[in-house]
């Protein structure tokens, strides 16, 4: 049987003055209590203990309990508040000691301190509330909590820490100076809020936490939308993140599986792994990324598989010792290269289509730059479909390139192996070798090159084989000055011109062509190169120039000038 008690200000027949008189008489009697307390203002801190429930009788926001200093609540059993306005300052202002505690259309006002502390092993239910500027805290307790709004904390609006294990469902959480909810060394649900303006990263895992986001809307957040750190885990399904710095960071060991996900006009990254952090992406999107739509960096190893990229700067951006593999991922509409590989990195690309990117892959690094392609499709590109420079290598199997400038380039010192690969209606070269680059195809297939189908210059060394050129414009095959290498067993085909140019350094095995072959002097120099010395301090001629002599770098200068006859003057 649970007893009644009636407070109100005015007083009445069997009423209590105040709220704390009518716990004590409840104390006494030792019984279920429920105190239905009248409109008004209640300058008191409440100490409930027992099985109590407090309602506000005129309605939500109709009772303001607190104190000008200190807390307004501390509950020890199992305590129910419904209605109240509770206000505290520098001090936990709703707090849970033992037992568990259930807020409903409840307002706190924390200033300069906690709004909610659960203590541990208690229990913390918050419902259809709200909580100003302070931060509702779980240490090592269970909550739950469900409706309710999140405005102008000072510090985090939630904080589940210490083993704690929480539940957030259906919630605002706004303009939070440091995290919107953070999960340290425990456990969280989120689903089906909404976060925005948040100092640092709107929702945070660190210490080996547990966190699980879902159905979620990030808005407009300093940092990042998403963060796992320090080798937390968990999970991010069905979230849009929209104008954060960056939309997801892992990082120092973490590995979260996020599926479904959009991140929208991130200002710096879409996601971003770096530090050793790991990560599968299943099906997401990032549009119009500020820097790079997927950054992995300093030891990163994400997995991405199924996600679509447009607009932005960079698509994929693998550097600095990062790592990743990335299947079925389509890129469209950047305004730079769609797939970089940079400084040591190591990249697997499978199963890629890029569309209208001015560059489409670029690889620039020393010998442990990677990047395997396999079934890859580039269209409508302004530059180069593959780029790879430095001392990098690339292995490509089953790419198309087509619509664009040059299909495949390799220069400097990298590799460029080739295999079963198509080049088709690209503008100047089909497939280029410079400097001291190495190009290796197999079944290498160029049409419809507006100059050159194979081209190899400088020093680079090309091997190829089984492979036809075809319909190119100028010249099918054209190697100069001391490229040098080998065709074996290939076909050049198309309009009457030339076949292959090359220098004769080239060995040609079972070529197949009706188009002439013609071998030219090699252009390398045969003595060592003139000396050059440039004087930036002499007079300077702009046409032919006879029989005067020049003199600079004297002290002193005496000019004459010889007449008509031999006379000076």
């Amino acid at each position: 049987m649970v007893a009644k008690y009636v407070v109100s200000p005015r007083g009445g027949r069997g009423a209590h003055p105040d709220i704390t008189s009518a716990l004590l008489a409840a104390a006494r009697r030792g019984r279920a209590a429920l105190i239905e307390i009248a409109p008004g203002r209640y300058e008191e801190s409440l100490t409930v203990r027992g099985e109590v429930r407090l309602v506000a009788t005129g309605g939500p926001g109709s009772v303001v309990v607190g104190q000008a200093r200190g807390a307004a609540l501390d509950a020890y059993g199992a305590v129910g508040v419904d209605g109240l306005v509770l206000t505290g300052r520098e001090a936990d202002t709703v707090a849970c000691h033992a037992g568990t505690l259930t807020l409903d259309r409840v307002e706190i006002r924390a200033y300069s301190g906690v709004g909610v502390h659960a203590r541990p092993n208690t229990s913390v239910t918050l419902r259809d509330s709200v909580v100003l500027h302070g931060r509702t805290l779980f240490t090592g307790a269970r909550g739950l909590v469900e409706r309710c709004r999140f405005t102008d904390a000072t510090d985090n609006a939630v904080a589940v820490i210490e083993g704690s294990d929480v539940t957030v469902r259906g919630s605002r959480i706004e303009g939070s100076r440091i995290h919107g909810v953070r999960v340290s060394g425990a456990r969280a649900e989120v689903s089906g809020c909404e976060l925005t303006g948040t100092g640092l990263a709107a929702v945070v895992a660190d210490a080996q936490a547990e966190l699980a986001v879902s159905g979620c809307a990030i808005d407009a957040v300093h940092a990042e939308g998403i963060c796992f750190i320090e080798q937390s885990r968990g999970s991010v399904d069905s979230t849009r993140v929209t104008d954060a710095q960056h939309g997801i960071a892992v990082t120092s060991g973490s590995d979260p599986v996020v599926r479904g996900c959009a991140f929208a006009r991130c200002r710096d990254t879409g996601i971003n792994v770096r530090s050793a952090g790991r990560g599968r992406f299943e099906e997401c999107t990032v549009t119009d990324a500020g820097n790079a739509a997927v950054l992995s960096t300093e030891g990163g190893s994400p997995e991405i598989h199924g996600c679509r990229v447009s607009g932005g700067n960079v698509g994929v951006a693998v550097m600095e010792a990062g790592r990743g593999r990335f299947t079925r991922v389509v890129i469209e509409d950047l305004t730079s290269v769609a797939l970089r590989v940079r400084d040591g990195s190591t990249a697997v690309f499978e199963h890629v289509r890029v569309e209208r990117c001015p560059s489409q892959v670029e690889t620039l690094g020393n010998g442990g730059t990677t990047a395997d392609i396999t079934d890859a499709v580039f269209r409508d590109f302004d530059m180069c479909a593959v780029e790879v420079l430095g001392q990098s290598r690339v292995r490509l199997k089953d790419v198309s390139a087509e619509r664009g400038t040059v299909g495949f380039g390799v220069g400097e010192e990298a590799q460029l192996l080739v295999r079963d690969c198509e080049i088709k209606a690209v503008s100047r070269c089909g497939a280029i070798a410079f400097d001291k680059g190495r190009l290796v195809a197999r079944n290498l297939t160029v049409s419809g090159s507006g100059t050159i189908g194979l081209s190899g210059s400088d020093f680079a060394y090309l091997d190829v084989a089984d492979s036809e050129f075809s319909d190119c414009a100028a010249v099918a095959v054209s190697l100069r000055e001391r490229a040098g290498g080998r065709l074996v067993n290939c076909t050049v085909a198309g309009e009457p011109g030339t076949g292959v140019r090359h220098n004769g350094l080239v060995d040609l095995v079972s070529l197949h062509t009706s188009l002439p072959v013609v071998e030219e002097e090699s252009t390398e120099p045969t003595g060592p190169p003139p000396t050059i010395v440039n004087n930036f301090n002499a007079p300077v001629f702009n046409d032919e120039v006879h029989g005067v002599q020049l003199a600079w770098n004297n002290t002193t200068a005496i000019q004459q000038q010889t007449g008509e006859g031999g006379t000076r003057s």
